[in-house]
Formats: structure tokens, C-alpha cells, sequence
């Protein structure tokens, strides 16, 4: 990391951000001694710091940023749309055009028919809005006490108050008084940790199903389990692909109970795992998809909820017994972040941005099973152009090395950003997510950096007594 002493320099970024700055997933009391490291430009794939130091943006921002960090033409259409209308909302059946624009091609581009798409701003407002739709919709066909919702664990969901809930980690539920009522978490499909010996994928597969299907019956069945949620390849949870046949299982299982099916593609979405989404990689047909990041390639914050004509029509049977859907955001398609969603999703068909990704994918794939050999990964996943890397302490056995003595992710991330690498480690899970933008030349680039943080990992947890492979 930087220098630790840049962040105390009288009215530095550094300092001014202690003082005043309260950030998203941090330690506050590290943030008080070692500040931030704060970037102040991007280009392409590469992203530089207030020292001028660059950087390879390895998870492309947040998962996101599909385009890279810089887009002349993403900028001027924000330009053009801020002087012809700077904001208005969607209430009260009011609209505007890059709104209806945006929902038409959505609509257009989804994996299965969809009937209507509502905006939002961000996956976790998406994937709580989705929550208000289910309760909604089963009221309207009177089914009062079908309520409760299935995630998994380690599922990633989102922050909100629902979303958070949803989400299956328990530092999103630790000290905040999480989950809330009706939501519920069946097994993950991580079949590297969860699967017992001697099982076959396609028995781990069977047996996520079954559970899936014994919680259902635990919960009241189908009176009682309204829906589930799934990301089509877990992002946060620590890019995980469950094994062939899981989701022709468990939907197997949602359809028997009618449950609605819900995927969160905002990871996923947009050429992320090699097809325009995961639903279609995956093969998943969802009652509603939630997408959000590479909507519009992140350069501003809006996301979207599509729903089939089964869900739209009690909705709307419910809306005019009441009156309204009392649901909504202000910013609901604000119509610069609607035109540049838009503008996104035009530039993606241009430079067949989707294409790229496909024809990339074997070679990322290839870079990232090369470090299947290395003595610290125990699994090396991958799926289109996002992979992960697991640190075992010993690969027959899979054991983790201590998170609080070792801390081994840590580490390997410490030493990827001393080489000019952003990656990100969830534990001692290590992601790769680069825009989808970036080239052979630039890829060969980047996972040459991630070697070197793990073998200077490496070279640590041997001198120090760590690591004895």
C-alpha cells in the first residue's frame, strides 16, 4: 500500500477523508491510522492514485465498470440529456422518454419474455424492491401466509434492509438485527467445500435440491414459501459456480411448490459469464430478473427490476384495488442515468462488446486454472471473464489457513497492490472481475502481477513458520 504517513499531510485527500468521510465495508479504526488510498482518474482498464501511482483495476471497480474508466461519448450523452431534462420522476403515470427508451431494449435483450421493467438505483434497491413485489403479489392472489423467501447462504443480495437479508454472510447481519422475518437460506452450491466424499457433482447437485426442498416442507410448503433468489454464478459469496444440473434441480423444486423465481443478475448481467446473462449460461428461467453495474457500464447509478406477465398482472389487479402501488424512488429512470444506460447498451452492440467477451473468456479461464498448481490454491473457478482463486494451508485436506494469525487474502491482496493490482479478497477467497473491455496483452498483464502477490505470499507464510508445502 502507500506510504502510511501520506495520509496524516496537513489538508491532504488523505487526511480530510478521516476527518469527514464514513465509507462502505471498512474498518473504522484501521481507516483512522492508514487512510485511504484515493484514485483520482481513470483510462481503460487502469485506474491512478493521488501519488500518480496506476493501477490495474482487476474487479473492474466493483464488478461494473464493463466499459473501463473512461468514455467520451458516455460523457457527452450525459451532457446533452443534463440541458434537455435534467430530472423528472415517474409517479403518477408520468414519463419520459429515455425511460420508456431504456425499458423497451431491456425488455428486448432479456433471457425469457418479460412484461414490464421497473428502475431503480442500485441491486440492493432492486433486490429490495423485489422483496415488496413477492408479499404484493401473493396478497393480491389471496394467499395471505405465502410469504417467506429462500436465498442461500453466501448468497450476495445487496445492504438494504431486505436485500441484507437476503444476502447469506454474516457480517451483512451481524449487529444490524438481521434477517427479518421470512426470509430464509438453504445450502450453498459450492461443491470444493460443501460436497462429501465420494459425491459426484451431479449427487451434490441432487442433494442442494433436496434440501432446498426439505427446508420448503419445514417452512410450511406451499402455503407458506412464496419464492428464491439466486445470482446465477455467486459474486461476493466468492464467484462461485454451482455444478452442472443444479438449476434444472432446484427450479425442479421451486415449480412443484409454485414459487416464483427470482435471478439477481447484477453481477452477472451484461457478457459477464460469456453470454449476455447468467440466466442463459446457467440455463434459469426467472419470474423476475434484477440487474443493476454494467447496466450502464457504472457510470451512473440505476438499475432494474423486469417482471413476466404472470407477476405484472397481480400487480396490477392489486394497484387498482388500492389505488396506487405505493412503491418507488425518486430518482426512479432519472433520465441521465436512464439516456447513459441506453447510450451503454448501444455502445455494447456496436463494438460487439459481448462477442469479446466470449471469444476472451478460454483465455481468462486459461490464466486462471494456471494457478491451480501453485502450493497456496486449493480451487481455481472460473465462468466468462470473472474467476476466483482459493488459499487453502494445505490442498489434500483443503484446510484454511487462521483468518485473524494469518490472514493469507489479506496478504495476497496487500502484495497485488504494491504491483499496481486491484483484486479483491473475501477471506481467503481472491476474485478477478477486469472490465470486459480489457485485451489478451492487458490480461496477460494482470495475471502476471497476481502471481507475484502469491508467490511474495507465499515467500511470507514460509519465512514466517506459516506454510510448510
Amino acid at each position: 500500500m502507500n506510504d502510511v504517513s501520506r495520509s496524516f499531510r496537513g489538508n491532504s485527500n488523505a487526511a480530510r477523508d478521516i476527518a469527514h468521510h464514513l465509507h462502505p465495508y471498512t474498518n473504522f479504526k484501521k481507516h483512522e491510522a492508514t487512510g485511504p488510498l484515493t484514485i483520482v482518474r481513470g483510462r481503460g482498464v487502469y485506474v491512478m492514485d493521488d501519488d500518480g501511482k496506476e493501477y490495474i483495476e482487476g474487479m473492474a471497480g466493483l464488478w461494473s465498470a464493463a466499459l473501463g474508466f473512461s468514455n467520451e461519448r458516455l460523457a457527452t450523452v450525459a451532457y446533452e440529456q443534463m440541458k434537455q431534462l435534467p430530472f423528472y420522476h415517474a409517479f403518477n403515470q408520468r414519463s419520459h422518454e429515455p425511460a420508456i427508451n431504456l425499458a423497451e431494449k431491456l425488455k428486448a435483450m432479456a433471457p425469457v419474455p418479460m412484461s414490464k421493467v421497473f428502475f431503480a438505483n442500485s441491486g440492493s434497491e432492486a433486490n429490495d424492491t423485489v422483496v415488496k413485489m413477492v408479499w404484493y403479489v401473493n396478497n393480491a392472489l389471496g394467499r395471505p401466509h405465502k410469504k417467506k423467501i429462500i436465498s442461500r447462504i453466501k448468497g450476495y443480495h445487496g445492504v438494504t434492509v431486505a436485500a441484507a437479508s437476503l444476502t447469506g454472510l454474516p457480517n451483512n447481519h451481524r449487529s444490524f438485527d438481521l434477517p427479518i422475518a421470512n426470509i430464509l437460506h438453504t445450502s450453498c452450491p459450492h461443491y470444493y467445500r460443501f460436497g462429501k466424499d465420494g459425491e459426484t457433482e451431479e449427487q451434490f447437485a441432487t442433494r442442494c435440491a433436496e434440501e432446498l426442498e426439505q427446508l420448503i416442507l419445514k417452512e410450511g410448503g406451499a402455503e407458506h414459501v412464496a419464492a428464491m433468489i439466486c445470482e446465477p454464478v455467486m459474486g461476493a459469496g466468492g464467484v462461485i459456480v454451482p455444478p452442472k444440473g443444479y438449476y434444472e434441480k432446484i427450479q425442479a423444486v421451486c415449480r412443484k411448490y409454485d414459487m416464483l423465481f427470482i435471478a439477481d443478475e447484477v453481477i452477472c448481467g451484461f457478457g459477464r459469464t460469456g453470454n449476455v446473462w447468467g440466466c442463459q449460461t446457467l440455463n434459469i428461467q426467472p419470474d423476475i430478473l434484477t440487474c443493476a453495474k454494467a447496466l450502464s457500464a457504472s457510470f451512473l447509478p440505476i438499475s432494474a427490476v423486469m417482471v413476466n406477465d404472470k407477476v405484472y398482472q397481480a400487480l396490477a389487479t392489486e394497484s387498482d384495488k388500492i389505488g396506487t402501488w405505493g412503491h418507488g424512488f425518486t430518482y426512479s429512470g432519472h433520465p441521465v442515468a436512464a439516456a447513459v444506460a441506453l447510450e451503454t447498451q448501444k455502445i455494447y452492440d456496436e463494438i460487439d462488446l459481448f462477442g469479446h467477451a466470449k471469444r476472451l473468456s478460454p483465455v481468462f479461464q486459461k490464466h486462471v486454472a494456471s494457478f491451480a498448481d501453485h502450493p497456496l490454491v486449493g480451487e481455481a473457478m472460473s465462468v466468462g471473464m470473472v474467476g476466483a482463486l482459493e488459499i487453502v494451508a494445505d490442498k489434500k485436506t483443503k484446510a484454511p489457513f487462521d483468518p485473524v494469525a494469518v490472514g493469507a487474502g489479506n496478504r495476497v491482496y496487500n502484495h497485488a497492490v504494491q504491483h499496481g493490482l486491484f483484486i479483491r479478497n473475501m477471506g481467503d477467497r481472491v476474485a478477478i472481475c477486469p472490465p470486459l473491455i480489457i485485451n489478451e496483452a492487458e490480461l496477460a498483464d494482470l495475471f502476471g502481477r497476481l502471481r507475484k502477490a502469491f508467490d511474495e505470499t507465499l515467500a511470507d507464510l514460509r519465512s514466517e513458520g506459516h506454510f510448510k508445502g
